[in-house]
Order: structure tokens, then C-alpha cells, then sequence
């Protein structure tokens, strides 16, 4: 059954819905650098619980201001003075949000500039692509703060970057940054312009991609990283025979083989 997302109902999260299918979600608490506050998180999990069902065809997360989100509201974690148990709970509903949006089957494109930081980047890696400008930097600070990550950067960001450089970033606080953030898999675009721009095009692009071949590619190849690969190798199959059969791909197939479809070229230089 189909459902509908109210963009007025959202109070941390501006949304807003493009005629072509891509929605636009900010962060929009620029003066906090968009740190994820509990309320902010539930409403992640709101729209990404909604996305796959409210014919979203794919959705450009970016953050209001200079920066894309400087992580944990550490105001608030302060402030909430809480137990154990109450942040292990807080921390599940983090999973919740980020799980939706990983393998919810709608492409997520992460315009970022700015702090990428600590929760920020854990956000960011639950993304399918990411879009850097040039003053996007990238740290797990959570070490020199007596914190430990409690997002998924110890899944998402070290399947980026590796084991040894996620502990070196969470032990020293190091600092990504420009290509060479690029090179280890921070990102995978980077622009001299407007982040927003790129993931706009990218976003556009990929929401002229059948639903059911975008819901494949953006949720079960996650899936298929968590399992033997026996397992996966017969998932794969069974989701292949799913989506290479729709009735949908027929006319895309009939234009390849009558040679009226776009073919796939060289970059040209």
C-alpha cells in the first residue's frame, strides 16, 4: 500500500519533493552544524521508513549551511546526563535510521561539504553515493572526546577505509581530506563547485532506473556483504531472476537489441 510523507510534519528535517521523483532531505540545524539530536534521528527513521512505499525514486541528503553534520548533539548527550541502558537505546534508534536508508532500496546521494564528523560520517556512510566539494573534511574524533562510536562506523566506515585506518582516525583524530579522501572510499565524487549540484545529477539520473532494478541494487548487494559467499551467490541468483525478468525491462531490452538504446561508451576526454 502506498503511503504519503508530509513535509510539513518534519521540524529538523527540511523535505521536499521534485517532479521527477528525487526528493531533497537537509539536515536543517545549521547552527548546531546539523548535530543529530534524537528528534533528528526519529525523523530520519520516519521518511526512510516511508521512501520505499511513497514512490520516492531516489533522495539527495545534504545539510544546511557550511557544514554537512558534525555528529553526536553533545549538548544534549551532556545535558541528558544518561544511563547505560538509555544511550544503548538511543544508539538502536541510530541503527534504525541508518539501516533504513542503507538497505531501504531507495538510492540515498550525500551531498556533503563541510565537518563530515563523527556521527556525521557514520550518516554519511549509510549513504549509497557520496559527493565531496573541496571544504568537505572527514574525522572520527570520538577518542579524544571519551566517546566510541555508536552509529556504525565501526561496520560502514571501516569497510570504507579498512580496520587499521578506522582505528587510527578514531585513536588520533586524523583528518581526511580533497583526493586523497576520494582514494580511500570517504567519497566517490569530488567537485571543484556545488556538492548539491552533482548529487542533483546523480540523483536524476539514477531515478530513470527501473524502482524494482534501483531496490535490487540498493539493498540486497548490503544484504549479500553479510552473508557466506555461498549464500550470497544464491541470493544473487534468486534476486536476478526477480529483477532481470520484470515486465518493465522488456522495452529497455527490446531497445538494446534493436540497437535504438543508449549504448555504453568511453569517457570522452
Amino acid at each position: 500500500m502506498a503511503v504519503q510523507i508530509d513535509p510539513t510534519s518534519y521540524r529538523n528535517l527540511d523535505i521536499k519533493a521534485h517532479d521527477d521523483g528525487v526528493w531533497v532531505v537537509t539536515l536543517n540545524r545549521p547552527t548546531k552544524r546539523n548535530a543529530l539530536d534524537i528528534d533528528t534521528i526519529e525523523e530520519l527513521v520516519t521518511f526512510f521508513s516511508a521512501a520505499p512505499r511513497a514512490g520516492v525514486r531516489a533522495v539527495v541528503l545534504a545539510g544546511a549551511g557550511d557544514h554537512f553534520c558534525a555528529g553526536l548533539d553533545l549538548i544534549e548527550h551532556h545535558d541528558e546526563d544518561r544511563s547505560p541502558a538509555d544511550f544503548m537505546h538511543v544508539c538502536l534508534r541510530w541503527h534504525e535510521a541508518f539501516n533504513k536508508m542503507e538497505y531501504g532500496g531507495v538510492p540515498v546521494i550525500a551531498a556533503l561539504q563541510g565537518a563530515v564528523v563523527g556521527g556525521g560520517l557514520e550518516l554519511a556512510s549509510s549513504a549509497h553515493v557520496r559527493v565531496m566539494d573541496q571544504s568537505a573534511y572527514f574525522a572520527l574524533p570520538e577518542g579524544q572526546r571519551g566517546l566510541f562510536t555508536g552509529g556504525g562506523a565501526t561496520i560502514r566506515v571501516t569497510d570504507l577505509v579498512g580496520k587499521a585506518r578506522m582505528i587510527d582516525m578514531m585513536l588520533t583524530g586524523r583528518v581526511y581530506q580533497g583526493q586523497e579522501a576520494v582514494d580511500l572510499g570517504l567519497a566517490q565524487y569530488i567537485v571543484e563547485g556545488s556538492s548539491m549540484d552533482k548529487a542533483m545529477e546523480l540523483a536524476r539520473q539514477t531515478a530513470q532506473n527501473l524502482p524494482l532494478s534501483n531496490f535490487a541494487i540498493c539493498s540486497a548487494v548490503s544484504h549479500m556483504q553479510n552473508m557466506s559467499a555461498m549464500d550470497a551467490a544464491y541470493a544473487e541468483a534468486v534476486v536476478a531472476g526477480v529483477v532481470n525478468t520484470q515486465p518493465d525491462a522488456r522495452a529497455r531490452l527490446a531497445a538494446f537489441a534493436d540497437k535504438s538504446g543508449a549504448r555504453v561508451r568511453p569517457n570522452a576526454e
